[in-house]
């Protein structure tokens, strides 16, 4: 795991050692610069840097960037190939010789004799460059599932790219302006939609693709898709259990792989104890497995059971080296550090991922973590929610929409105690099941809704967003994969959409804020591809979701693990609003400080902080929002 950064310009050398210095945290071990020579009617220069956390070959012959011998390719790497052995006897088998035994020299010189066809041929989580200095080209590409993030901006002829936004605002060549479109989509799903970020003019290159930059001009292509049409209708509910077992087993010793201290994080369910459980089983010692914990009182408001008591049953029967802390940080201190760190506003989920890696990284170098597997074998409440309210449909729409509104005012989301999630679930499904099929999905994915936004807006910022559709993204990979079963279009919308821009990219920068490298075997190649495969009834099977999967972790784990409750990995951050951090929103989300700021309305902020207050309404997300956009205002824009 590393940081990369690289600049096309008249002048880039004098600005790559600012954008190194803004990634340091990515990799603590080694820094290199290259600088081309000068070329074009401009005189410009290509100059890659490389910040490097050590995993594979963790000696100097791992140095990047690293240059092939006629000096033509110069390549910088963030991330690891999983199968460059096997891709390096092939080239080999050509006559191809080596003198390291890194990845980064593999893919380096797969890259000389396939181009970008070696691509098809990579098997791993990477983002890397590549300059050609014959042809005068750079090449950037990033992984299927988006596991590893590139960012990139294009001045005139110059083009600046890295692993983090801010080191592409540390070379001064573009300045921090909010992206009015990324803040439409930020607050109806907490994060930004792919390519947008938060930042105007800032771009990330999309998972599966590969951008060249050639002659001042750039062009964007997609590689590789998720291709749900060679689902398989045959084969036995016994035989898919096989091949999800022992594909599952393969991809966790495959990544297994490193030259360096080992471990996985452990909540408890069925996906992180698999990989744990696989891990003891190629292991011949103890696995180090790493869990947090929060307290009752927290989670009196919240719908989050505690991971705890779980992780503490899967640690005793897999006889792991387990370590547990209780999630109790200082958030006025640690949360603008994660903003800085996120560069965009956080979600829950950011802050016990940061704690655990942060414990994490006080043994260990890299972890495994069970992240992926509801993506690709259905696991979501909002799946299942979606075939439940899939049963509303016989009822003439007419009848049906206003009966789930009256449903829906007559829940109240918030209240505390063990009604808190039913309740909060049930609002939230009437909501959107009066709705269809893609719209119905859509809103269980929605936070702030049209409406809600439309009372948020500023009146001076309400006639620009009315021209922007949130969800125009979505619903073109909707109807990009028209033709495949409902539940693997949504898997592929979430595949393309909320996994890469949430997930993926909290867990990378939490991580990696830590220097620590994070591995997620659920979406090896492999895994994928089979999941791809897999007839969609056994990945949802009557009310059980994951259920084929399930079906393989018997092999593994006690039975009520397996068939446990889901429970998320977040924060409970509904009852620290009510504590801890009442204090920070009535000072970040002040009156004054909200009109001052332009973009909303300060007395519909008001409205809604009390009617979450009242419980009434469960509007605790909504909240941390806009407290965490204005942390990232106040961070970049200020």
């Amino acid at each position: 795991m590393c940081g990369i950064a690289g600049i096309i310009s008249p002048d880039p050398e004098t600005r790559i050692g600012a954008a190194l210095l803004a990634i340091e945290h990515r990799g603590r071990d080694d820094e290199g610069v290259f600088v081309s020579e000068t070329f074009g009617s401009n005189r410009l220069k290509t100059c890659l840097g490389h910040r490097r956390l050590s995993i594979i070959d963790t000696s100097s012959a791992g140095h990047q960037p690293m240059l092939t011998g006629d000096k033509r390719y110069a390549l910088i790497l963030n991330g690891e190939i999983y199968n460059y052995k096997e891709i390096r006897t092939e080239l080999e088998s050509k006559g191809v010789t080596f003198t390291t035994g890194s990845d980064t020299e593999v893919l380096l010189k797969a890259f000389r004799e396939w181009g970008t066809g070696c691509l098809d041929k990579l098997n791993g989580m990477f983002a890397f460059a590549v300059w050609d200095d014959l042809e005068k080209t750079l090449t950037l590409a990033r992984d299927r599932a988006g596991i590893k993030p590139l960012f990139y901006a294009k001045v005139g002829e110059t083009l600046v790219f890295a692993s983090e936004i801010k080191a592409i605002l540390a070379t001064k060549l573009i300045a921090a302006e909010l992206d009015h479109e990324a803040l439409h989509q930020s607050l109806t799903f907490l994060w930004p939609v792919p390519p947008h970020t938060m930042f105007k003019g800032i771009y990330q290159l999309k998972a599966g693709h590969f951008l060249t930059w050639k002659s001042g001009e750039i062009s964007t292509h997609e590689w590789w898709d998720l291709d749900y049409s060679t689902e398989e209708k045959r084969g036995s509910e016994a035989e898919w259990t096989d091949r999800v077992f022992e594909t599952l087993d393969r991809v966790t010793e495959m990544e297994m792989v490193a030259d360096v201290p080992l471990g996985a994080f452990l909540s408890g369910g069925v996906d992180s104890s698999s990989i744990v459980a696989l891990m003891a089983k190629h292991s011949n010692q103890k696995v180090s497995a790493y869990t947090t914990g929060i307290s009752a009182d927290d989670l009196k408001y919240d719908i989050i059971p505690d991971d705890v008591e779980w992780s503490r049953r899967v640690a005793k029967f897999l006889d792991l080296d387990y370590h547990e802390t209780m999630l109790t940080p200082d958030l006025a201190d640690l949360m603008p550090k994660l903003v800085r760190h996120q560069e965009a506003p956080i979600i829950d989920m950011a802050i016990p991922a940061y704690l655990i890696s942060e414990q994490s990284r006080q043994t260990q170098t890299v972890m495994l973590s069970g992240m992926g597997g509801d993506e690709i074998f259905a696991g979501y409440p909002r799946q299942m929610a979606m075939k439940l309210a899939g049963l509303t449909d016989i009822v003439p729409t007419a009848v049906r929409r206003p009966a789930m509104k009256v449903i829906e005012s007559l829940a109240y989301g918030g209240v505390p105690g063990k009604f808190t999630a039913p309740l909060r679930n049930l609002k939230k499904f009437a909501r959107s099941a009066g709705m269809d099929f893609e719209e119905r999905y859509l809103g269980f994915g929605t936070y702030f809704t049209d409406e809600m936004k439309g009372g948020l807006y500023s009146t001076d910022l309400k006639s620009e967003m009315s021209g922007f559709d949130a969800y125009r993204y979505h619903k073109e990979y909707f109807e990009h994969c028209a033709g495949q079963s409902p539940l693997n279009r949504m898997l592929y919308v979430d595949f393309k959409t909320f996994m890469p821009a949430l997930n993926l990219d909290t867990t990378d920068r939490m991580s990696m804020a830590a220097n620590l490298e994070v591995r997620v075997p659920f979406l090896n190649k492999e895994l994928v591809d089979l999941s791809a495969r897999l007839p969609s009834n056994l990945k949802i099977k009557g009310i059980k979701r994951k259920y084929i999967l399930k079906k393989a972790a018997e092999r593994l784990l006690p039975a009520e693990v397996v068939w446990r409750k889901k429970a998320g990995f977040s924060a409970p951050v509904r009852s620290w609003l009510r504590g801890a951090l009442r204090p920070l929103v009535e000072d970040m989300l002040s009156a004054e400080r909200i009109t001052r700021r332009g973009l909303f309305d300060a007395k519909e902020v008001r409205r809604i902080i009390d009617t979450n207050l009242s419980c009434r309404e469960d509007l605790n997300l909504q909240i941390f929002h806009l407290l965490t956009l204005e942390m990232w205002m106040q961070e970049f824009l200020d």
